[in-house]
C-alpha cells in the first residue's frame, strides 16, 4: 500500500493560508519555494501559540535559531486562491536541536511535507547551545495539549504592574476582577478585567507581537470560568 503520510490531526499547529497569485508560476501552481516560506510563516504561529514573542524570548535566553536543514517532498501542487492549511509540530527536541514535521493541505488533500531543523546557538560565536529548559517545557506542554500560560485571577492592586505593561490605566480598572496571563518566562502576555455588575469581561489587550492568536479570548474566558482549561490549552 502506498505511503498516504501524516493527515492534519497528527500536527498541533494549524496555521490558514491562502495562494496569492505572486506565488504561482507559469504553469499556474505554486512555485516550489514557496512552500519553505508558508512553512516559515507557520512556525511564527507556532511561536505565538506558545505565547512566547519570538524575538524578545529569545534575547532572554541568550541565543538564537538557526536552520540546519530544510527538506521539501511534493505530493500535488496548490494553485492561486487555493485556501490552505499549514500544519507543524515538533517532533523532537535533542540536546541543541528542535526537529519540526509540517504538511501543507488543501482541505484534508496532503500536498507537501516538510521538515526544519533548527539549532539553538550563540549568534556571535555561532556555538551550539543546550535548549534552554523554559522552551523545552513550553514547547513539551504544546504538544501534549496542556495549557502554556499561567492565570492570575485579582484584584487591581495585585494585576496593576502587569495591565500597565500592556496598556494604561483608566477608571474602571480600581473596582474590576482582573486575569492576567503570563508564560513560561513569566511575562505578562494578556489581560481580561470584570466589573462587579458587568455582563461581559472588557479591558482585553494583548502584547502586541502576540495579537490574532486567541490570548486575549483565553484570558476573557478564564475571568469568566476560573476552571476552564480549553481555551488555555490551545487546542
Amino acid at each position: 500500500m502506498a505511503d498516504q503520510g501524516p493527515v492534519l490531526s497528527d500536527f498541533r499547529l494549524h496555521h490558514p493560508l491562502r495562494v496569492r497569485w505572486a506565488e504561482v508560476d507559469l504553469q499556474k501552481i505554486v512555485f516550489n519555494p514557496h512552500y519553505l516560506a508558508y512553512l516559515d510563516t507557520a512556525i511564527a504561529d507556532y511561536w505565538r501559540a506558545l505565547a512566547l514573542p519570538y524575538e524578545e524570548t529569545l534575547h532572554q535566553l541568550g541565543g538564537e535559531l538557526f536552520v540546519k536543514k530544510s527538506t521539501l517532498e511534493f505530493r500535488a501542487s496548490a494553485r492561486y486562491d487555493d485556501r490552505l492549511t499549514v500544519a507543524l509540530r515538533c517532533a523532537r527536541i535533542g540536546n541543541s536541536s528542535l526537529q519540526f514535521l509540517g504538511g501543507i493541505f488543501r482541505g484534508e488533500e496532503l500536498l507537501v511535507t516538510g521538515e526544519l531543523i533548527y539549532v539553538f546557538a550563540d549568534p556571535i560565536a555561532k556555538a551550539a547551545l543546550a535548549v534552554p529548559q523554559p522552551l523545552r517545557t513550553t514547547m513539551l506542554a504544546f504538544e501534549q495539549g496542556h495549557p502554556v500560560v499561567n492565570v492570575e485571577h485579582s484584584g487591581w492592586d495585585q494585576a496593576k504592574a502587569a495591565v500597565l505593561d500592556l496598556r494604561t490605566e483608566d477608571a474602571h480598572d480600581a473596582l474590576a476582577r482582573h486575569c492576567v496571563l503570563r508564560n513560561a518566562m513569566g511575562k505578562a502576555i494578556a489581560i481580561a478585567r470584570r466589573g462587579a455588575h458587568a455582563e461581559h469581561p472588557d479591558g482585553i489587550t494583548v502584547l502586541a507581537a502576540l495579537r490574532g492568536s486567541g490570548w486575549g479570548r483565553a484570558a476573557a474566558a478564564a475571568l469568566i470560568d476560573p476552571q476552564t482549561k480549553d481555551s488555555l490549552a490551545r487546542t
